[in-house]
């Protein structure tokens, strides 16, 4: 689900940019994104998901130096796991609050009116905040909705 909700982010802001041109463009602009979307994230991936079979060859290795670097790979990949999936999830609600930040007009002027004359880390960190609650209140909003659909809705003797 992740997957798709980044994908589908980025894809309407690259649909953003290209919005007032023919439409042909629009389309091969966005195949264009889609394409290297899926090339490079998931190359990415599957070099994440390599890494600790990479640490494990290298721990094989006769050189003390090959097996240092591989006990090191596969220590720090769970580290890298744990720290992207709070980075992705910080991005996913950066991304889609500052989707729904801009169709929002008023929290759009409030941001700046106020928060951006404040000049300083203040201009440059408070719409970023701004989009992030955003995102993250409207998401565990859309979460819980799915969670009371579905606990509603579920057919009488089913387990889940």
């Amino acid at each position: 689900r992740t997957d798709f909700i980044l994908s589908a982010e980025i894809m309407a802001i690259a649909l953003g940019t290209v919005a007032t041109k023919p439409i042909w463009e629009q389309a091969a602009v966005l195949i264009a994104v889609a394409l290297g979307i899926t090339v490079f994230v998931y190359g990415l991936v599957a070099g994440i998901v390599r890494m600790d079979d990479v640490g494990g060859w290298l721990m094989r290795r006769s050189s003390s130096v090959a097996r240092t670097m591989g006990r090191c790979l596969i220590a720090f990949t769970p580290w890298l796991m744990r720290g992207l999936s709070i980075v992705g999830t910080a991005a996913m609600f950066l991304v889609g609050g500052s989707l729904l930040v801009h169709g929002i007009t008023p929290v759009e002027h409030w941001i700046q009116q106020v928060i951006a004359p404040m000049g300083g880390v203040a201009a440059a960190l408070g719409p970023l905040l701004v989009h992030v609650v955003v995102g993250a209140a409207i998401g565990s909003a859309v979460v819980l909705c799915v969670a009371l659909w579905h606990r509603l809705c579920r057919p009488a003797g089913v387990a889940h």
